[in-house]
């Protein structure tokens, strides 16, 4: 299908959130975490929070996959089509509280795990950032020593990424390749070649978009993100043209009171601001 949108959010959580693929969910995020094979994560466990958003508002684009990983490490997968400014605040707090939720009441604080927020994003979000993948920690502002490794904030901006060289791609690189949609298939067949999991990716996409009811719902969801793409253009030229107007209609006014001030005719300040004879016997009592 052209143009598919791997980030749609039925797609994505049929893709990487389902234990029957946990072995892909699995390699995307030790390509993510940068883990070799003597420290990677070996399994998950999917936490099924039941959030698919159903309306146009703030979790429209939004996907939350929540796991445990097998060394007990929380790691929370977000997606975000539409640009919003205040993705930092949002991953923070998400983040707070899928580390906060690890203890029950009287539990240890030694007990607590790592946590790892993921945000693939589709638009530029990080202004004074140039690559695509950032990363934040807890540091010392002088020192920069890391104060704990049990906070770690990932930031994964598609539209800055581009693929060097396809020879030596790592595996982070490979699935970002396959959801930005800047490749071809052909591309990603010979991505494939050096990560597996890209392919067995490519054959469950054929197989979702087969399926006449998965694809239903797929259009379903892409015209909803069209249509609120739509709403925003709209809201905006409107509230701009509005702007103007109002804009225009204060300097009118502003002329209007300087012409009175020089005594020009009331008859010829109409002409040239074109505001009404009474308007201007107003502005001129006032």
């Amino acid at each position: 299908m052209e143009n598919f949108n791997r980030l749609n959010d039925l797609y994505f959580k049929k893709l990487l959130g389902d234990k029957k693929r946990k072995n892909l969910t699995l390699s995307f995020l030790n390509g993510i975490l940068n883990k070799d094979d003597e420290n990677c994560f070996t399994d998950i466990t999917f936490l099924d929070k039941d959030n698919e958003p159903l309306t146009l508002d703030g979790k429209l684009s939004k996907l939350d996959i929540r796991a445990d990983l097998n060394d007990g490490t929380q790691v929370d997968i977000e997606v975000q089509v539409c640009p919003f400014k205040l993705m930092a605040e949002r991953s923070l707090y998400y983040w707070s509280k899928m580390y906060s939720e690890q203890l029950e009441k009287g539990a240890e604080y030694k007990r607590l795990k790592k946590a790892i927020a993921i945000n693939l994003l589709a638009f530029d979000y990080l202004e004074d950032e140039q690559d695509w993948h950032n990363i934040y920690n807890l540091l010392n502002v002088k020192s920069h020593n890391k104060l704990t490794d049990h906070i770690e904030i990932h930031f994964l901006e598609l539209p800055k990424f581009t693929l060097k060289d396809m020879r030596k791609i790592r595996a982070s690189e490979a699935w970002i390749a396959y959801f930005s949609g800047k490749y071809s298939k052909e591309e990603l067949e010979e991505i494939a070649m050096t990560t597996p999991a890209i392919k067995e990716a490519v054959e469950f996409e054929d197989t979702f978009l087969q399926n006449k009811i998965e694809r239903r719902a797929y259009e379903q969801r892409e015209k909803a993100i069209r249509d609120y793409y739509s709403y925003m253009s709209a809201f905006k030229e409107e509230g701009l043209q509005q702007g103007i107007q109002q804009g225009l209609y204060q300097q009118a006014i502003q002329t209007a009171k300087n012409m009175l001030k020089d005594k020009v005719d009331i008859k010829l300040i109409s002409k040239y601001t074109n505001l009404s004879i009474e308007e201007i016997n107003k502005i001129k009592v006032e």
